[in-house]
């Protein structure tokens, strides 16, 4: 099982991350969109997003950098393991914190606003319900990499995503021994990266460049009492 969740899974994940992401924009490209529910309440919204959307950049590239930088790298700039693993607690707690904070705002008005619970669908608030605890659990890691500064537990993590993009058949293998919480996290990280294709998280993908060159604005009127 550890096997099939750690070395065979993250393939099945990726695969279907980008393949599903394909087909949704060639098939259904109106769908492809935020959806956002600003209008229905802003203040609340504005705040929850600011913290959620800049804990969740600093955190994802902080892992994209962490995990799949090899190793000799870092060894090569004489940047030590021990230092590399507190910078990345720091760092992390602080934008996981600010994530956290912005992801329960936007997730109590999606539950408790009747309009906005009205308009979303299941897909919306389950996958944030699933990005919190994913946020949780990653906050929890760090009591348990407390416990071990020296570094050594990272660099298993990035052997173990550095052999799954390189197709080792023993990347799995590099994290037999650790902490539950860790595999637990990873194996939720790799199920949100199984849904993503599905739900409204597929506008990260997207990089506004048309507007650049889109011909008009878009007007957007109220609409007058009695008219």
């Amino acid at each position: 099982m550890h096997q099939f969740i750690f070395g065979t899974y993250p393939y099945i994940a990726l695969s279907v991350l980008l393949l599903g992401s394909i087909v949704r924009y060639e098939r259904d490209p109106f769908t492809w969109k935020s959806s956002s529910s600003q209008l229905l309440r802003r203040k609340q919204l504005v705040v929850g997003s600011v913290l959620f959307h800049v804990g969740v950049l600093v955190i994802f590239f902080g892992h994209l950098v962490g995990l799949l930088t090899p190793i000799q790298v870092f060894d090569a700039l004489g940047i030590g393991h021990g230092f590399k693993q507190l910078l990345a607690l720091i760092a992390g707690g602080v934008a996981g914190a600010m994530a956290l904070v912005g992801g329960l705002m936007l997730l109590h008005r999606r539950l408790f606003d009747a309009r906005i619970r009205a308009s979303s669908t299941f897909a919306d608030t389950g996958i944030l319900a699933l990005l919190m605890l994913q946020l949780v659990l990653g906050l929890g890691t760090i009591f348990v990499s407390l416990q071990h500064l020296d570094g050594h537990e990272m660099t298993r993590f990035m052997a173990w995503a550095f052999g799954i993009f390189t197709f080792d058949g023993q990347a799995a293998s590099y994290i037999v021994g650790v902490h539950w919480l860790f595999k637990l996290h990873l194996f939720l990280g790799l199920t949100i990266f199984l849904l993503f294709p599905f739900t409204r998280l597929v506008h990260m993908l997207s990089a506004p460049v048309r507007y650049l060159w889109r011909p008009g604005y878009q007007i957007v009127r109220t609409k007058k009492r009695g008219a």
